[in-house]
């Protein structure tokens, strides 16, 4: 018996536990069923106080009813006794009595039931006002629940963010940095370095031009001086030949 008694303990707990869970999970669903309860029993109370408050009328018209009749049972009794009909006057006496007894009887009953209806009706109004309290409630509630949720992700997104190693982001930042400082600075020290050497190709070229026109100047003077002093050289040979 003791196991059975610890099992049910166990799975009750279990299921309160689980319960619980999913209610903290959707508070909205327990707002709900709890405004869902409470508008249930206020209609069942206004049913209730519906049928009060009929019973309360059904009997204010018997008073009234009784009261009448009463009042008509007096006025039969004085013609009654003023005949000397004396029978009569014994049982309108005796309708009178049972009139009375009725008038009371139907006054208390009167009186309980419009004790009731004013109580069913201070609790209908408690009931509005708990079902509208409840509304407002859930609004309220639902709004900051919202509001804490967005707090806390966003507190958890500055976590994560504080959370992660920096030096990665600014390392692979700074690598980038270099890698384009680097590239940048390949590609202008190539402009320079290119142009350095075209410059002394250039250079090299023009000096080269200059050197081979200089010698074809000279070449060109070497043949014409050979050709002018050619003829002045021969006769002089010649005649001391002759001799």
């Amino acid at each position: 018996m003791r196991f059975f008694a610890r099992l049910t303990n166990l799975i009750t707990g279990t299921l309160r536990e689980w319960m619980g869970t999913r209610e903290r999970r959707n508070p909205a669903a327990v707002y709900e069923a709890a405004i869902g309860e409470r508008v249930t029993q206020y209609a069942k109370l206004r049913e209730a106080a519906a049928s009060i408050l009929y019973l309360r009328n059904k009997l204010g018209k018997q008073l009234d009813d009784a009261t009448r009749e009463l009042v008509t049972t007096q006025e039969q009794i004085a013609l009654a006794v003023d005949r000397n009909d004396d029978p009569a006057a014994l049982f309108l006496i005796g309708r009178k009595d049972r009139l009375t007894a009725d008038i009371e009887r139907v006054t208390g009953e009167l009186t309980e039931l419009t004790n009731e209806a004013e109580g069913a009706k201070r609790n209908l109004i408690a009931f509005q006002s708990d079902i509208q309290r409840l509304r407002e409630e859930k609004a309220r509630m639902l709004a900051r629940l919202a509001n804490a949720q967005a707090r806390l992700r966003l507190q958890r997104a500055i976590n994560g963010i504080a959370g992660l190693t920096p030096d990665a982001d600014i390392q692979a930042l700074e690598s980038v940095r270099e890698y384009i400082e680097r590239s940048v600075t390949a590609v202008a020290t190539s402009h320079e370095t290119g142009d350095a050497t075209l410059d002394a190709r250039l250079e090299a070229i023009r000096s080269d031009q200059a050197d081979r026109a200089a010698r074809a100047q000279l070449d060109e003077l070497k043949r014409s001086r050979r050709r002018v002093l050619l003829p002045m050289v021969m006769p002089n040979g010649a005649g001391i030949a002759a001799g």
